[in-house]
């Protein structure tokens, strides 16, 4: 009997032995019922949900749809494993090895060792959980940064839509480092951008 194409299937072939980033000799963080895992390609789909219901604090213009997601995995994120220095990082976000976000360090400048933190979060957890996941993130994160990277600074960089965030970031002992002031333009009004910062004391 001819076996039947699949997509997935094939492209998980691709993946075979790109399950680990050549950069990190530690692939998988883990915090209590929190990890934080190379990113994964079965996990796209809700990422992609998750990116279109939260657009609005995202830099991204328009919803994405199934073939940018598939053509995004592919094209981007599946050369970022052999790479020695590449510009991100990228993880899925899991608690008790449940899916419930993602992000990573992007932006990466490996000259002056430092990069900036992503993330986005399952949006039904938002309301109820929204400081826990972010605390176990950045907590993982920072872990990867410092610890395994030797990065000298991490930061953040965030539309004035979601003033809650900057409690966590300060919570974690980020310091406000700047404010651009009606930086971007959001629904017809220009407003600011603020960036929150870490330096490795580790070192």
């Amino acid at each position: 009997m001819k076996k039947e194409f699949s997509f997935e299937n094939n492209f998980m072939k691709m993946l075979e032995f790109k399950e680990n980033y050549l950069c990190l000799n530690k692939n998988v963080f883990e915090s209590g019922d929190y990890k934080i895992v190379p990113i994964r390609y079965k996990d796209r789909l809700d990422i992609m949900k998750w990116r279109n219901e939260q657009i609005y604090h995202l830099r991204q213009d328009k919803p994405l749809k199934i073939e940018d997601q598939e053509n995004y995995f592919k094209s981007i994120v599946n050369k970022l494993f052999d790479q020695e220095r590449p510009n991100q990082i990228l993880f899925s976000f899991l608690k008790n090895d449940i899916c419930i976000g993602y992000g990573g360090l992007v932006h990466i400048n490996w000259i002056d060792k430092n990069a900036e933190i992503s993330f986005i979060m399952k949006t039904d957890l938002e309301k109820d959980f929204f400081s826990e996941i972010w605390l176990n993130y950045l907590h993982l994160i920072e872990g990867v940064a410092f610890e395994t990277l030797k990065l000298h600074k991490i930061f953040t960089y965030a539309f004035d839509l979601r003033p809650h965030l900057y409690d966590i970031f300060l919570e974690a002992n980020f310091n406000e480092e700047a404010r651009l002031l009606e930086h971007c333009l959001f629904e017809n009004n220009f407003i600011d951008v603020v960036i929150h910062s870490k330096i490795n004391l580790k070192k």
